[in-house]
């Protein structure tokens, strides 16, 4: 077994330890922001912590109508350019805490006025002293080189980030999260079993919207990077609006399908997808009623055992940390399927530096 799948099954851990520890913190930050509420949201990140962000973007927007931009490091490594983020929110989100690029956005930002915040797992990384608010994702060290806690413990700090810039979480909700992601491991043997028909897989469609649409983005490059898939990601509207012309029978579709505000249009592209012979996977749960496989078995579901459905927000705000649970599993079965090593993918390291 890979020390990728160890690291998967740390999680529920992971995202309880963390919460624990940083809570005071985001309550005190929380008071921070109802004397200087911020016009304005940047975050900055590569690789899958820029997917982390992509979650972050939707969460924050979603829940505290304030706008977020996603940070173009070139704009500053490359051209030089002074962009002006006086009184803005500039967070940098990164593992290890030593990605160059980034952390020069986040000290330009900081240079020009902006309060500035870095997400990290490594509390004496250059991030963790540059910035002046600190989410400590209290992951542990991570070893394999394909993120797995680390991406679910900075999920869990855009919630931290959210709650602290006015949105309305409660603790006893975000503390579930842990028990929703040991039950997504439960589906760890049925994951297994399915994997090894993905044998000879090339080519697969990541896709997932709204708040799962970060989730589309790290299950493909999940699938890119341990097993050599050339993985596409989109949303189901982008995938509508040319892309799919690349599908045919039999052609992997991997998709998260929670209830709530995008399960119409879910249904409507996998319907689509059925239509095409596409060979389908659903990621979804318990609290999704209208999700079942087809009777061809060309779709097929995964259905994580717990009810993630939430009454008083946005149906499926609190499904996106279980339901990439299920995905990393795949990634790791299917590489162990192909006989690969999905802890030291080639031509990668832990850390990438760029500029």
């Amino acid at each position: 077994m890979s020390t990728m799948r160890d690291e998967i099954r740390e999680q529920p851990a992971a995202i309880e330890r963390t919460l624990e520890a940083e809570w005071e913190h985001t309550e005190e930050l929380r008071r921070h922001f109802e004397r200087h509420p911020a016009p304005f949201i940047m975050l900055a990140a590569r690789g899958t912590s820029d997917n982390a962000a992509q979650f972050g973007r939707y969460l924050l927007e979603i829940l505290t109508g304030i706008p977020v931009s996603l940070a173009a490091p070139s704009v500053t490594t490359l051209y030089h350019s002074k962009v002006q983020l006086k009184n803005a929110v500039v967070a940098a989100i990164s593992q290890s805490g030593e990605s160059t690029d980034t952390n020069l956005v986040l000290e330009q930002a900081k240079s020009s006025g902006a309060f500035t915040i870095g997400i990290t797992n490594e509390s004496e990384s250059a991030l963790a002293r540059l910035a002046e608010h600190v989410f400590l994702v209290r992951a542990g060290k991570e070893k394999s080189v394909a993120a797995t806690k680390t991406y679910t413990g900075q999920l869990l700090s855009m919630y931290l980030l959210a709650y602290a810039m006015g949105a309305p979480l409660k603790r006893d909700d975000l503390q579930r999260l842990a028990q929703h992601a040991a039950a997504a491991l439960e589906l760890e043997s049925e994951i297994s079993a399915r994997a090894e028909r993905y044998c000879f897989m090339r080519h697969a469609v990541c896709i997932g919207r709204g708040l799962n649409y970060a989730n589309s983005f790290e299950f493909a490059l999940k699938l890119m990077e341990t097993c050599y898939v050339v993985a596409e990601r989109f949303s189901s509207a982008d995938l509508l609006h040319g892309p799919i012309a690349m599908l045919e029978e039999s052609f992997p579709a991997f998709v998260f399908g929670p209830a709530g505000v995008t399960w119409k249009s879910t249904q409507e592209l996998l319907t689509k997808l059925e239509s095409l012979k596409a060979q389908t996977l659903l990621i979804t749960d318990r609290g999704n009623a209208g999700a079942a496989p087809a009777k061809d078995g060309r779709h097929q579901v995964l259905t994580i055992p717990s009810d993630l459905t939430h009454q008083s927000l946005p149906e499926d705000v609190y499904t996106p940390i279980p339901y990439i649970v299920p995905a990393q599993l795949f990634a790791a079965s299917l590489a162990e399927v192909k006989h690969l090593d999905p802890d030291r993918p080639r031509t990668l390291s832990k850390v990438t530096q760029t500029i």
